[in-house]
Protein backbone atom coordinates (compact mmCIF):
# COMPACT_ATOMS: atom_id res chain seq x y z
CA UNK A 1 0.00 0.00 0.00
CA UNK A 2 2.70 2.45 0.73
CA UNK A 3 4.90 1.49 -2.55
CA UNK A 4 1.38 2.43 -4.10
CA UNK A 5 1.25 5.51 -2.66
CA UNK A 6 4.85 6.66 -3.65
CA UNK A 7 4.11 5.46 -7.12
CA UNK A 8 0.85 7.80 -7.42
CA UNK A 9 3.71 11.01 -5.85
CA UNK A 10 5.76 9.75 -8.40
CA UNK A 11 3.43 10.16 -11.16
CA UNK A 12 2.25 13.19 -10.25
CA UNK A 13 5.58 14.87 -9.88
CA UNK A 14 6.62 13.67 -13.58
CA UNK A 15 2.92 14.96 -14.97
CA UNK A 16 3.96 18.52 -13.06
CA UNK A 17 6.88 18.83 -14.41
CA UNK A 18 5.79 17.17 -17.93
CA UNK A 19 3.50 20.55 -17.82
CA UNK A 20 5.84 23.17 -16.93
CA UNK A 21 7.71 21.98 -19.81
CA UNK A 22 4.71 22.02 -22.02
CA UNK A 23 4.38 25.47 -21.35
CA UNK A 24 7.27 26.39 -22.61
CA UNK A 25 7.75 24.46 -25.28
CA UNK A 26 5.38 24.73 -28.68
CA UNK A 27 5.28 22.86 -31.72
CA UNK A 28 7.47 25.99 -33.35
CA UNK A 29 10.09 25.76 -30.63
CA UNK A 30 10.43 21.37 -31.11
CA UNK A 31 11.86 22.02 -34.53
CA UNK A 32 13.88 24.42 -33.47
CA UNK A 33 17.75 23.61 -34.58
CA UNK A 34 19.88 23.10 -30.80
CA UNK A 35 21.38 26.78 -31.73
CA UNK A 36 18.13 28.48 -32.22
CA UNK A 37 16.32 26.33 -29.01
CA UNK A 38 19.72 27.72 -26.63
CA UNK A 39 19.09 31.13 -28.03
CA UNK A 40 15.31 30.77 -27.25
CA UNK A 41 15.83 29.36 -23.85
CA UNK A 42 18.95 32.33 -23.05
CA UNK A 43 15.94 34.79 -24.45
CA UNK A 44 13.70 33.59 -21.56
CA UNK A 45 16.36 33.43 -18.72
CA UNK A 46 17.67 36.86 -19.53
CA UNK A 47 13.62 37.94 -19.51
CA UNK A 48 13.50 36.65 -15.94
CA UNK A 49 16.22 37.92 -14.74
CA UNK A 50 15.43 41.63 -15.83
CA UNK A 51 12.06 41.27 -14.03
CA UNK A 52 14.22 40.69 -10.86
CA UNK A 53 16.03 43.57 -11.43
CA UNK A 54 13.22 45.55 -12.19
CA UNK A 55 10.93 44.24 -9.06
CA UNK A 56 13.65 43.99 -6.94
CA UNK A 57 16.91 45.27 -7.52
CA UNK A 58 18.41 48.49 -5.65
CA UNK A 59 21.61 48.59 -7.12
CA UNK A 60 22.77 48.98 -3.81
CA UNK A 61 21.16 52.45 -3.72
CA UNK A 62 20.36 51.81 -0.04
CA UNK A 63 23.68 53.28 1.15
CA UNK A 64 22.21 56.26 -0.13
CA UNK A 65 18.60 56.63 1.03
CA UNK A 66 18.81 54.44 4.24
CA UNK A 67 22.33 54.88 6.15
CA UNK A 68 22.88 58.73 4.86
CA UNK A 69 19.40 60.22 4.24
CA UNK A 70 18.03 57.50 7.12
CA UNK A 71 14.53 57.60 5.04
CA UNK A 72 13.55 53.90 6.81
CA UNK A 73 13.98 56.13 10.47
CA UNK A 74 10.94 58.45 9.09
CA UNK A 75 8.88 55.14 7.88
CA UNK A 76 9.14 53.22 11.15
CA UNK A 77 8.87 56.58 13.43
CA UNK A 78 9.95 56.96 16.78
CA UNK A 79 7.76 54.61 18.43
CA UNK A 80 9.70 52.03 16.48
CA UNK A 81 13.19 53.51 16.94
CA UNK A 82 12.55 56.40 14.62
CA UNK A 83 11.75 59.60 14.11
CA UNK A 84 8.42 61.37 14.15
CA UNK A 85 5.15 59.81 13.73
CA UNK A 86 6.06 57.11 11.32
CA UNK A 87 4.10 55.83 7.67
CA UNK A 88 1.56 54.38 8.12
CA UNK A 89 -0.17 52.09 5.65
CA UNK A 90 -3.40 54.46 4.95
CA UNK A 91 -0.60 56.99 4.50
CA UNK A 92 1.66 54.78 1.96
CA UNK A 93 -1.18 53.95 0.10
CA UNK A 94 -2.14 57.98 0.23
CA UNK A 95 1.02 59.01 -1.16
CA UNK A 96 0.93 56.27 -4.17
CA UNK A 97 3.15 53.28 -2.64
CA UNK A 98 1.68 50.26 -4.02
CA UNK A 99 1.48 46.64 -2.56
CA UNK A 100 1.74 43.23 -4.47
CA UNK A 101 -1.17 40.68 -3.35
CA UNK A 102 0.77 38.03 -4.34
CA UNK A 103 3.61 39.01 -1.89
CA UNK A 104 0.83 38.44 1.12
CA UNK A 105 -0.38 35.41 3.10
CA UNK A 106 -3.68 34.11 2.59
CA UNK A 107 -4.54 35.06 6.11
CA UNK A 108 -3.19 38.74 6.42
CA UNK A 109 -5.37 38.71 2.85
CA UNK A 110 -8.50 37.44 4.57
CA UNK A 111 -8.16 39.77 7.38
CA UNK A 112 -7.42 43.19 5.02
CA UNK A 113 -10.92 42.02 3.62
CA UNK A 114 -12.81 41.73 7.07
CA UNK A 115 -11.03 44.84 8.13
CA UNK A 116 -9.30 43.15 11.07
CA UNK A 117 -5.83 44.86 10.25
CA UNK A 118 -5.33 48.26 11.26
CA UNK A 119 -3.85 50.32 8.66
CA UNK A 120 -2.47 53.59 10.66
CA UNK A 121 -0.06 51.48 12.56
CA UNK A 122 3.44 52.27 11.10
CA UNK A 123 4.55 48.23 12.70
CA UNK A 124 2.07 47.16 9.80
CA UNK A 125 4.04 48.64 7.01
CA UNK A 126 7.08 47.41 8.33
CA UNK A 127 5.63 44.06 8.22
CA UNK A 128 4.66 44.84 4.67
CA UNK A 129 8.08 45.56 4.00
CA UNK A 130 9.31 42.21 5.44
CA UNK A 131 6.59 40.41 3.06
CA UNK A 132 8.53 42.21 0.15
CA UNK A 133 5.57 43.16 -0.87
CA UNK A 134 5.82 47.17 -1.27
CA UNK A 135 6.38 47.84 -5.00
CA UNK A 136 9.57 49.62 -5.14
CA UNK A 137 10.76 49.59 -1.62
CA UNK A 138 13.08 47.06 -0.18
CA UNK A 139 13.07 46.94 3.56
CA UNK A 140 16.33 46.06 5.27
CA UNK A 141 16.03 44.68 8.91
CA UNK A 142 18.16 44.35 11.88
CA UNK A 143 18.41 40.80 13.99
CA UNK A 144 15.96 42.41 16.83
CA UNK A 145 13.10 43.17 13.85
CA UNK A 146 13.68 47.32 13.71
CA UNK A 147 13.91 48.93 10.17
CA UNK A 148 18.18 49.44 9.36
CA UNK A 149 18.02 50.23 6.03
CA UNK A 150 15.82 50.72 2.83
CA UNK A 151 16.21 51.31 -0.46
CA UNK A 152 14.58 51.68 -3.72
CA UNK A 153 13.71 50.40 -7.17
CA UNK A 154 12.67 51.09 -11.37
CA UNK A 155 9.60 49.28 -10.03
CA UNK A 156 8.86 52.08 -7.43
CA UNK A 157 7.84 54.55 -10.58
CA UNK A 158 7.16 52.40 -13.27
CA UNK A 159 4.97 49.81 -11.98
CA UNK A 160 1.48 49.91 -10.27
CA UNK A 161 -1.37 47.29 -9.23
CA UNK A 162 -4.51 45.98 -10.56
CA UNK A 163 -6.42 47.30 -7.43
CA UNK A 164 -8.15 43.96 -6.99
CA UNK A 165 -8.14 43.79 -3.58
CA UNK A 166 -8.44 47.27 -2.53
CA UNK A 167 -7.42 50.56 -3.67
CA UNK A 168 -3.57 50.38 -3.90
CA UNK A 169 -3.48 46.93 -3.03
CA UNK A 170 -3.56 43.98 -5.91
CA UNK A 171 -1.56 42.45 -8.78
CA UNK A 172 1.37 44.09 -10.09
CA UNK A 173 1.11 46.16 -13.37
CA UNK A 174 4.70 46.47 -14.79
CA UNK A 175 5.60 49.15 -16.78
CA UNK A 176 2.66 51.28 -15.86
CA UNK A 177 3.24 54.96 -15.03
CA UNK A 178 2.63 55.45 -11.27
CA UNK A 179 0.65 58.15 -11.24
CA UNK A 180 -0.44 58.66 -8.11
CA UNK A 181 3.07 58.22 -6.53
CA UNK A 182 4.16 61.35 -4.43
CA UNK A 183 8.08 61.17 -4.85
CA UNK A 184 9.03 64.34 -3.58
CA UNK A 185 6.86 64.29 -0.78
CA UNK A 186 8.03 60.33 0.43
CA UNK A 187 11.98 61.98 -0.33
CA UNK A 188 10.82 64.80 1.46
CA UNK A 189 10.29 62.74 4.43
CA UNK A 190 13.63 61.82 5.61
CA UNK A 191 15.77 63.38 8.07
CA UNK A 192 18.46 64.20 6.24
CA UNK A 193 18.59 65.84 2.91
CA UNK A 194 21.93 67.53 3.68
CA UNK A 195 23.63 65.81 0.55
CA UNK A 196 20.96 67.58 -1.74
CA UNK A 197 21.27 70.44 0.26
CA UNK A 198 24.93 70.63 -0.51
CA UNK A 199 24.79 69.48 -4.04
CA UNK A 200 21.80 72.34 -4.88
CA UNK A 201 23.83 74.84 -2.74
CA UNK A 202 20.68 75.69 -0.64
CA UNK A 203 19.47 74.80 2.85
CA UNK A 204 17.25 71.53 3.85
CA UNK A 205 14.31 73.59 4.31
CA UNK A 206 14.53 74.85 0.55
CA UNK A 207 14.92 71.46 -0.68
CA UNK A 208 11.73 70.26 1.25
CA UNK A 209 9.80 72.87 -0.50
CA UNK A 210 11.03 71.84 -3.76
CA UNK A 211 10.26 68.32 -3.33
CA UNK A 212 7.07 69.11 -1.97
CA UNK A 213 6.19 71.08 -5.33
CA UNK A 214 6.25 67.79 -7.23
CA UNK A 215 2.61 66.72 -6.27
CA UNK A 216 1.52 62.80 -7.36
CA UNK A 217 3.03 61.43 -10.74
CA UNK A 218 5.69 63.95 -11.18
CA UNK A 219 9.91 63.94 -11.05
CA UNK A 220 12.42 66.02 -11.54
CA UNK A 221 15.30 64.22 -13.21
CA UNK A 222 17.18 67.73 -14.16
CA UNK A 223 17.24 69.24 -10.64
CA UNK A 224 20.14 67.52 -9.70
CA UNK A 225 21.67 68.68 -13.38
CA UNK A 226 21.30 72.43 -13.52
CA UNK A 227 19.36 73.02 -10.37
CA UNK A 228 15.79 74.68 -12.11
CA UNK A 229 13.34 74.05 -9.63
CA UNK A 230 10.67 75.99 -11.30
CA UNK A 231 9.65 77.01 -14.34
CA UNK A 232 9.37 80.75 -15.09
CA UNK A 233 5.49 80.45 -14.94
CA UNK A 234 6.29 79.47 -11.29
CA UNK A 235 5.06 75.70 -11.79
CA UNK A 236 7.46 73.07 -10.26
CA UNK A 237 10.02 72.33 -13.25
CA UNK A 238 9.07 68.05 -12.61
CA UNK A 239 7.49 65.86 -15.20
CA UNK A 240 5.32 63.19 -15.42
CA UNK A 241 6.48 59.95 -14.19
CA UNK A 242 6.18 58.45 -18.00
CA UNK A 243 5.33 54.66 -18.72
CA UNK A 244 7.90 51.87 -19.17
CA UNK A 245 6.28 49.60 -21.54
CA UNK A 246 6.13 49.44 -25.59
CA UNK A 247 9.57 50.86 -26.15
CA UNK A 248 11.21 48.25 -28.19
CA UNK A 249 11.45 49.66 -31.42
CA UNK A 250 11.89 52.55 -29.64
CA UNK A 251 14.72 54.54 -30.28
CA UNK A 252 15.36 57.92 -28.08
CA UNK A 253 13.76 57.36 -24.53
CA UNK A 254 12.40 60.33 -22.44
CA UNK A 255 10.60 63.48 -22.98
CA UNK A 256 13.12 64.99 -24.24
CA UNK A 257 15.03 62.62 -26.02
CA UNK A 258 18.23 62.18 -23.55
CA UNK A 259 19.18 58.38 -25.22
CA UNK A 260 18.02 55.20 -25.59
CA UNK A 261 16.40 53.16 -22.84
CA UNK A 262 19.86 51.81 -21.94
CA UNK A 263 21.24 55.05 -21.61
CA UNK A 264 18.11 55.83 -19.62
CA UNK A 265 18.51 52.99 -17.18
CA UNK A 266 22.26 53.91 -16.44
CA UNK A 267 21.47 57.26 -16.05
CA UNK A 268 18.44 56.82 -13.12
CA UNK A 269 20.52 53.80 -11.35
CA UNK A 270 23.56 55.96 -11.16
CA UNK A 271 22.20 59.73 -10.99
CA UNK A 272 18.69 59.49 -9.55
CA UNK A 273 18.39 56.11 -7.50
CA UNK A 274 22.37 56.48 -6.58
CA UNK A 275 23.09 53.19 -6.98
CA UNK A 276 26.99 51.83 -6.98
CA UNK A 277 27.92 51.83 -10.56
CA UNK A 278 29.87 53.44 -13.26
CA UNK A 279 28.73 56.08 -15.97
CA UNK A 280 29.81 58.23 -18.67
CA UNK A 281 28.28 60.98 -20.34
CA UNK A 282 30.52 64.03 -21.80
CA UNK A 283 27.77 66.21 -22.23
CA UNK A 284 27.26 66.67 -18.74
CA UNK A 285 30.98 68.98 -18.48
CA UNK A 286 28.65 71.45 -19.92
CA UNK A 287 28.68 73.78 -17.00
CA UNK A 288 26.81 76.48 -18.63
CA UNK A 289 24.08 73.69 -19.37
CA UNK A 290 24.46 71.64 -16.42
CA UNK A 291 26.14 73.48 -13.55
CA UNK A 292 25.44 71.40 -10.94
CA UNK A 293 26.17 68.50 -12.92
CA UNK A 294 29.28 69.32 -14.17
CA UNK A 295 30.86 70.48 -10.37
CA UNK A 296 29.85 67.13 -9.22
CA UNK A 297 31.30 65.09 -11.44
CA UNK A 298 28.11 63.52 -12.91
CA UNK A 299 29.35 62.64 -16.58
CA UNK A 300 31.96 59.88 -15.09
CA UNK A 301 31.21 58.16 -12.24
CA UNK A 302 33.13 55.90 -11.05
CA UNK A 303 32.51 53.05 -8.63
CA UNK A 304 33.91 49.75 -7.40
CA UNK A 305 32.42 46.96 -7.77
CA UNK A 306 30.06 48.39 -10.42
CA UNK A 307 26.84 46.65 -9.02
CA UNK A 308 24.50 48.63 -11.83
CA UNK A 309 26.82 47.55 -15.49
CA UNK A 310 26.30 43.93 -15.61
CA UNK A 311 22.53 44.12 -14.81
CA UNK A 312 21.43 46.39 -17.61
CA UNK A 313 21.05 43.93 -20.68
CA UNK A 314 18.54 41.85 -18.90
CA UNK A 315 16.88 45.10 -17.31
CA UNK A 316 16.33 46.30 -21.00
CA UNK A 317 15.12 43.05 -22.46
CA UNK A 318 12.79 43.19 -19.86
CA UNK A 319 11.31 46.63 -20.50
CA UNK A 320 11.50 45.57 -24.12
CA UNK A 321 9.51 42.37 -23.83
CA UNK A 322 6.85 44.56 -22.00
CA UNK A 323 3.92 44.95 -24.51
CA UNK A 324 1.35 48.29 -24.10
CA UNK A 325 -1.75 47.10 -23.03
CA UNK A 326 -4.96 46.69 -24.89
CA UNK A 327 -7.29 49.32 -23.59
CA UNK A 328 -10.42 47.90 -21.73
CA UNK A 329 -13.71 46.80 -23.75
CA UNK A 330 -16.02 49.43 -24.17
CA UNK A 331 -13.37 52.04 -22.98
CA UNK A 332 -13.97 53.74 -26.19
CA UNK A 333 -16.76 53.97 -29.38
CA UNK A 334 -15.55 51.95 -31.86
CA UNK A 335 -17.36 53.35 -35.04
CA UNK A 336 -15.47 56.86 -33.83
CA UNK A 337 -12.27 55.45 -33.29
CA UNK A 338 -11.92 53.80 -36.96
CA UNK A 339 -13.62 57.23 -38.70
CA UNK A 340 -10.20 58.73 -36.39
CA UNK A 341 -8.32 56.57 -37.67
CA UNK A 342 -8.65 57.58 -40.93
CA UNK A 343 -8.44 61.33 -39.57
CA UNK A 344 -5.36 60.39 -37.86
CA UNK A 345 -3.90 58.87 -40.88
CA UNK A 346 -5.21 61.53 -43.34
CA UNK A 347 -6.12 64.91 -42.93
CA UNK A 348 -5.03 65.14 -39.22
CA UNK A 349 -1.55 64.56 -40.27
CA UNK A 350 -0.68 62.78 -37.09
CA UNK A 351 0.70 60.00 -38.93
CA UNK A 352 3.43 62.38 -40.21
CA UNK A 353 5.02 62.00 -36.66
CA UNK A 354 3.66 59.53 -34.94
CA UNK A 355 4.48 56.96 -37.30
CA UNK A 356 1.95 53.33 -36.86
CA UNK A 357 2.86 51.12 -35.19
CA UNK A 358 5.49 52.49 -33.17
CA UNK A 359 3.44 55.61 -33.06
CA UNK A 360 6.44 57.58 -33.16
CA UNK A 361 9.02 58.02 -35.84
CA UNK A 362 11.39 55.32 -36.44
CA UNK A 363 14.21 56.48 -36.17
CA UNK A 364 15.50 59.98 -34.74
CA UNK A 365 11.95 60.87 -33.12
CA UNK A 366 13.03 64.22 -31.81
CA UNK A 367 11.38 67.82 -32.92
CA UNK A 368 12.17 71.42 -31.90
CA UNK A 369 10.15 73.36 -29.79
CA UNK A 370 8.73 75.53 -32.29
CA UNK A 371 7.87 72.70 -34.49
CA UNK A 372 5.06 71.36 -31.87
CA UNK A 373 4.16 74.79 -31.02
CA UNK A 374 5.33 74.79 -27.58
CA UNK A 375 7.45 76.77 -24.99
CA UNK A 376 11.19 75.68 -24.81
CA UNK A 377 12.15 75.13 -21.28
CA UNK A 378 11.97 71.55 -20.31
CA UNK A 379 13.20 70.90 -23.99
CA UNK A 380 16.42 73.32 -23.37
CA UNK A 381 16.81 71.13 -20.36
CA UNK A 382 18.59 68.26 -22.07
CA UNK A 383 21.33 68.14 -24.60
CA UNK A 384 19.75 68.29 -27.93
CA UNK A 385 16.89 70.99 -26.94
CA UNK A 386 13.90 68.69 -28.40
CA UNK A 387 11.16 67.10 -27.38
CA UNK A 388 10.49 63.50 -27.99
CA UNK A 389 7.77 62.16 -30.21
CA UNK A 390 5.73 60.37 -27.51
CA UNK A 391 4.78 56.88 -28.41
CA UNK A 392 0.96 56.67 -28.05
CA UNK A 393 0.45 52.62 -27.24
CA UNK A 394 -0.88 52.22 -23.89
CA UNK A 395 -2.55 56.06 -23.98
CA UNK A 396 -5.25 55.20 -21.75
CA UNK A 397 -3.18 54.13 -18.72
CA UNK A 398 -1.78 57.23 -18.29
CA UNK A 399 -4.33 59.79 -18.81
CA UNK A 400 -3.90 60.80 -14.41
CA UNK A 401 -2.74 63.79 -14.46
CA UNK A 402 -2.66 64.97 -17.73
CA UNK A 403 -0.76 65.33 -21.06
CA UNK A 404 2.76 66.15 -22.68
CA UNK A 405 5.37 66.13 -20.50
CA UNK A 406 4.07 68.74 -17.95
CA UNK A 407 0.91 67.69 -17.92
CA UNK A 408 -0.02 70.88 -19.48
CA UNK A 409 -2.86 69.67 -21.40
CA UNK A 410 -6.01 68.17 -19.18
CA UNK A 411 -7.67 65.94 -21.86
CA UNK A 412 -6.88 64.68 -25.01
CA UNK A 413 -9.30 67.10 -26.51
CA UNK A 414 -7.17 69.57 -25.28
CA UNK A 415 -4.05 67.84 -26.87
CA UNK A 416 -6.08 67.24 -30.71
CA UNK A 417 -7.22 70.89 -30.07
CA UNK A 418 -3.29 72.52 -29.54
CA UNK A 419 -2.56 70.59 -32.80
CA UNK A 420 -5.33 71.88 -34.63
CA UNK A 421 -4.56 75.49 -33.98
CA UNK A 422 -0.74 74.55 -34.26
CA UNK A 423 -1.32 72.99 -37.83
CA UNK A 424 -4.19 75.08 -38.68
CA UNK A 425 -5.62 71.68 -39.80
CA UNK A 426 -9.38 73.16 -39.48
CA UNK A 427 -10.96 70.32 -37.80
CA UNK A 428 -14.45 70.06 -36.85
CA UNK A 429 -15.63 69.23 -33.10
CA UNK A 430 -17.05 65.64 -34.33
CA UNK A 431 -13.68 65.31 -36.16
CA UNK A 432 -11.66 66.00 -32.80
CA UNK A 433 -14.00 63.69 -30.95
CA UNK A 434 -13.13 61.13 -33.39
CA UNK A 435 -9.32 61.22 -33.10
CA UNK A 436 -10.13 61.25 -29.17
CA UNK A 437 -11.89 57.59 -29.57
CA UNK A 438 -9.17 56.61 -31.82
CA UNK A 439 -6.49 57.54 -29.08
CA UNK A 440 -8.09 56.02 -26.66
CA UNK A 441 -8.15 52.30 -29.08
CA UNK A 442 -4.56 52.15 -28.74
CA UNK A 443 -2.92 49.39 -29.19
CA UNK A 444 -5.59 47.59 -30.76
CA UNK A 445 -5.57 44.02 -30.48
CA UNK A 446 -3.40 42.13 -33.34
CA UNK A 447 -5.02 40.21 -35.90
CA UNK A 448 -4.56 36.54 -36.13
Amino acid sequence: MKSHKLLVVFLLAVCCLALIASERTTPETAKLSPIDKANAKNAMNTFDQGRQVFRFSTFDDQAFWGDTLRLHEAIEGAKLGGVGPGLSPKAALAAGLKVDVDALPSQLIEQLKRGEVNLDDPAVTLALLKLNSVLGVTGYFKPDGSLRSAGIQCALCHSTVDNSLAPGIGRRLDGWANRDLNVGGIISLAPNLQPFADLLSVDQATVRKVLQSWGPGHFDAELALDGKAFRPDGKTSAVLIPPAFGLAGVNLHTWTGWGSVTYWNAFVANLEMHGKGNFFDPRLDNAKQFPVAAKAGFGHVRNSPDVITPQLAALHFYQLGLPAPTPPQGSFDEDAARRGEDLFKGTAKCSSCHVPPLYTEPGWNMHTPSEVCVDRFQADRAPDKRYRTSPLNGLWTHTKGGFYHDGRFNTLLDVVTHYDQCFSLGLSAQEKTDLVEFLKSLPQPKKD
